[in-house]
C-alpha cells in the first residue's frame, strides 16, 4: 500500500515535503473572468513534451528546480502581458535559504509552455506576492516582504531579471498588497500582519493616492474586516474591471490558511466608504481532493485580458491543507509509540504472570525476640511480608486467569497483535508513504490527460460503478467512455463519478466494439482497461508517464511471451521464466487512440476482425499483431510493461466472468496466434524484463 504512493526522489534537491504545503500554478482561459475553465479543455498540445492535451499545472517546483534554481514549491502567480508574450512572476520558495524569491517564467504559446528565466528579485527576507504593473512606460514591482516591516516597490531597469528598489511606500508589515486605479485615485489593498489570533489573515485595509508612488493616506473605515477568517479579507489576487465593475479576490482561510478564493464585486469606494458583495467566481471546485493539483486549496488569481478579448487566468493550487507534513509526521511517530506500548504492556503481562517474588525478597527475616518486636524495622518487615504474600495470591489467581492455553486469552493476544500492526501500518504510511497523494508524473515538464475506456454489459453494471468510482479520481483521467455491449444502458448519473462518464451504446455485441474510432474522444493517449481489473492510481500514473515517453508504443500491465512453432499462448508465469515478453494484454494497455484505433478498423485488419467476432475473443491479440505489423520495417519496439504494486481481478468474485474456463481460453488464444501469424506474421523477439533506470518493469 506505501508503495503505491509517490514519494519524493531520493537525494532530489528540489519539491521535498514541505509544512507550507507544495503550491503549483495553473492556466484558465474564457470568455469572461467569471467563465474560466483549466488549460486542459481548451485542447492545447505539446508535441515535444508528449502532451495531448497540456493539462494542469503547467509551473511546479519541478520547473524551477531543473531549470538549476531547486525549489520546493511555487505560488502567488503574477501575469505582465507584452504582446504575444506572457510573463508569469511568482513566489518560489528557495531550498537552499528556505524562504520565498521571486521568479519568473515566460510563454510564447499563450500559458501552453513556460520557461523558466531565472530569479528576479532576491533579498535577505522572504519575498512574495509580486504584483507587477506598468506606470508611465516603466515597469514596477510591489512584492511582499512583512519581515522588513515595510511595502517597497521595486522598478525594472532590465526586464524581466533586473530590479532596483525605488522607494518604500509605507512603514507598516502589509501582506498580499495589490494596487488598482479606479476612478480618479489609485487603491491599496492590503493586510497587517502584525494581527493577531481571530484577527491574523482576516484583517483588511484600504490606502488611496492620486500616484503609485504615493504619498499612502489611510481609508478612513481602516481595517474594513478584522475578526472572520472566512469573509476573504486577505487579498487574493489582483482586482480586475469587468463590464465597468470593480472586482476584489479574497482568500478564505477557515480551517486552514488559503482554502479558496471568494470573489467580491465593489459596490461603493470612496476615501469616506467601501461596500463589497460576493459573487460566484465561476470555477469549477475540483473533485479529486489530494490527486488533484488544487484539490485541497486555491489562494490567488491574477485574470486578465488579451488582446483578442478573451480572458486568461493563472491560479495557484495545493493538493495538502497547510501543515500537512508535520501532521503525518506526528501522526506517524505516535503509531510507532502506540505500538511500542502495546509490545511493552504485552510484555509486562506475561513477565508479570510468571514471575512469583517470595517475601524473603523483600525482607530478611528479624529474629524474634522481644526487643526485636519493639523496633520500627519489625513492623516494616511483616508489613511487607504481609502485603508480599497477598501480591503472590494475586499473581497466582490471575496467571491461572490469563493462561495463554485458554481461547479467550488467545483471542486477547490476537486483539493486541493485530493493534500493534494496525499501528505499525499507520505509522509507516504517514512517515514513508508521502504526502499520501497518488500523483500524475511530468514529462518534459508537463502533464497531460488520458481516456479510458472500458467495454461491459448490463450483467456486470455492479463492477462497473465501483470501476468508475475508483478510476475517475485518478487526477490524470479526463472521461471515462463505457462500450456497452449488451442489455439495457445505465444513464451517465447512475455513477459516482468526479469525471464525465459516457455510455457508447453498440448495435452489435462484438468485442471488436472496444476499438472503434472514437471521435468524441479529445486526448490523444487511451487507457483500455478491463472492467474487472483494479489497481492504484499510482500504478496507472506510471503506465501514462512511459506511454507519454514512448507514443508509439503500446504500454501495458500485463505481459506475455508468445513463441514455440506453432506459437502458443501462456501466462505472465512463462514470461518470468523467459525472462521477456512481447506482447501486452489490452486489457490493461495505453496506447495512441488516432493510430491504434485506425489501424485496427483499417482494410488490411478485416480477416482478423472476423476472425475475432466469430470466436468472440483475441482482440487484445490482433492489436498486438497491429502493432507489430506497422512496425515490422522499421524493426521498432512495440509494446513495454509496466509492473504494478498490486492489481485485483474482480471477475474472480463474481458468475459473469468472460473466461472462466482458463484452459479452453487459453487454447481458443492458441488458435488466434497460429490465425493471424499465417496473416500477419510472426510477433518481435523478446524484450527483457527491468530494464528501465526507475525499476517499474521488473
Amino acid at each position: 500500500v506505501v508503495a503505491s504512493f509517490r514519494l519524493p526522489e531520493p537525494g532530489a534537491l528540489g519539491c521535498r515535503p514541505d509544512g507550507e504545503g507544495s503550491w503549483a500554478i495553473g492556466v484558465f482561459y474564457g470568455s469572461s473572468p467569471f467563465h474560466l475553465r483549466p488549460i486542459e479543455l481548451e485542447g492545447k498540445s505539446s508535441a515535444n513534451g508528449s502532451a495531448w492535451p497540456v493539462a494542469n499545472p503547467v509551473l511546479t517546483c519541478a520547473s524551477a528546480t531543473d531549470a538549476g534554481y531547486p525549489s520546493n514549491f511555487v505560488a502567488d502567480p503574477f501575469l505582465y502581458l507584452q504582446g504575444d508574450t506572457l510573463f508569469l512572476f511568482f513566489e518560489t520558495k528557495t531550498t537552499s535559504s528556505m524562504h520565498g524569491d521571486i521568479g519568473v517564467a515566460r510563454s510564447f504559446d499563450q500559458g501552453a509552455t513556460w520557461e523558466f528565466l531565472g530569479i528576479a528579485l532576491d533579498e535577505a527576507w522572504h519575498l512574495s506576492y509580486p504584483f507587477v504593473f506598468k506606470y508611465e512606460n516603466e515597469i514596477y514591482m510591489m512584492p511582499e516582504g512583512n519581515k522588513k516591516k515595510e511595502l517597497r516597490l521595486y522598478r525594472a531597469t532590465k526586464f524581466p531579471l533586473e530590479w532596483t528598489l525605488e522607494k518604500v511606500l509605507i512603514n507598516k508589515p502589509l501582506i498580499d498588497a495589490s494596487l488598482v486605479q479606479y476612478e480618479d485615485n489609485w487603491w491599496l489593498f492590503a493586510s497587517d500582519f502584525t494581527r493577531y489570533g481571530t484577527e491574523k489573515n482576516a484583517e483588511l485595509e484600504i490606502w488611496y493616492s492620486s500616484s503609485p508612488l504615493g504619498p499612502w493616506k489611510e481609508h478612513r473605515q481602516n481595517p474594513i474586516y478584522k475578526a472572520d477568517k472566512s469573509l476573504g479579507a486577505r487579498n487574493g489576487g489582483r482586482l480586475f474591471m469587468f463590464e465597468g465593475s470593480l472586482y476584489r479576490p479574497g482568500q478564505d482561510c477557515s480551517g486552514t490558511y488559503g482554502r479558496k478564493i471568494k470573489l467580491y464585486k465593489v459596490e461603493k469606494l470612496s476615501k469616506e466608504e467601501y461596500k463589497e458583495v460576493p459573487v460566484e467566481l465561476g470555477i469549477e471546485e475540483p473533485k479529486k481532493g489530494r490527486n488533484a493539483w488544487n484539490g485541497m486549496r486555491y489562494h490567488h488569481l491574477d485574470a486578465q485580458q488579451l488582446e483578442s478579448g478573451r480572458w486568461i487566468a493563472v491560479m495557484d493550487g495545493d493538493r495538502v491543507p497547510s501543515g500537512d507534513s508535520t501532521r503525518r509526521s506526528i501522526s506517524g511517530y505516535l503509531g510507532f509509540l502506540l505500538a511500542i506500548v502495546l509490545v511493552t504492556f504485552v510484555g509486562f503481562v506475561k513477565g508479570a504472570i510468571n514471575c512469583y517474588i517470595p517475601p524473603s525478597f523483600w525482607a530478611a527475616p528479624a529474629r524474634r525476640n522481644e526487643l526485636s518486636r519493639i523496633l520500627p524495622v519489625y513492623r516494616f518487615n511483616q508489613k511487607v511480608r504481609r502485603y508480599s504474600t497477598s501480591l503472590g495470591r494475586y499473581i497466582t489467581a490471575t496467571k491461572a486467569r490469563l493462561n495463554e492455553k485458554t481461547w479467550s486469552n488467545k483471542l486477547f493476544f490476537c486483539v493486541i497483535a493485530l493493534l500493534g500492526t494496525v499501528n505499525v501500518c499507520i505509522a509507516v504510511h504517514f512517515l514513508l508513504g508521502g504526502n499520501g497523494t497518488e500523483e500524475a508524473y511530468t514529462h518534459q515538464g508537463q502533464r497531460s490527460q488520458f481516456t479510458m475506456v472500458t467495454m461491459t454489459y448490463e450483467a456486470r453494471l455492479w463492477n462497473l460503478k465501483m470501476f468508475v468510482e475508483h478510476y475517475s479520481r485518478c487526477e490524470s483521467v479526463r472521461e471515462i467512455v463505457v462500450v456497452w455491449n449488451k442489455g439495457n444502458p445505465p444513464g451517465s448519473d447512475a455513477f459516482d463519478s468526479t469525471v464525465p462518464v459516457r455510455i457508447r451504446v453498440e448495435e452489435l455485441n462484438s468485442l471488436n466494439n472496444r476499438f472503434r474510432v472514437d471521435p468524441l474522444i479529445k486526448t490523444r493517449a487511451v487507457l483500455e482497461l478491463d472492467d474487472d481489473i483494479m489497481m492504484t492510481c499510482s500504478d496507472v500514473e506510471k503506465g501514462f508517464k512511459v506511454w507519454r515517453e514512448h507514443p508509439e508504443r503500446m504500454v501495458g500491465f500485463y505481459p506475455r511471451m508468445i513463441d514455440g512453432d506453432p506459437p502458443q499462448y501462456r501466462n505472465e508465469r512463462y514470461a518470468r521464466g523467459k525472462k521477456g515478453y512481447n506482447l501486452i494484454l489490452t486489457g490493461a494497455a495505453f496506447m495512441d487512440s488516432e493510430f491504434a484505433f485506425r489501424r485496427y478498423w483499417s482494410e488490411e485488419a478485416r480477416e482478423g476482425r472476423d476472425y475475432v467476432h466469430k470466436n468472440f475473443n483475441c482482440e487484445d491479440l490482433l492489436m498486438n499483431f497491429m502493432y507489430a505489423n506497422a512496425s515490422s520495417g522499421a524493426g521498432g519496439r512495440t509494446v513495454e510493461y509496466v509492473h504494478p504494486a498490486w492489481a485485483i481481478d474482480t471477475s474472480k468474485l463474481s458468475s459473469v466472468a468472460i473466461s472462466r474456463d482458463t484452459q479452453k481460453h487459453y487454447d481458443v488464444r492458441t488458435k488466434c496466434l497460429a490465425k493471424f501469424s499465417s496473416i500477419y506474421g510472426p510477433l518481435p523477439q523478446k524484450w527483457e524484463f527491468g530494464r528501465r533506470e526507475d525499476g517499474w518493469d521488473k
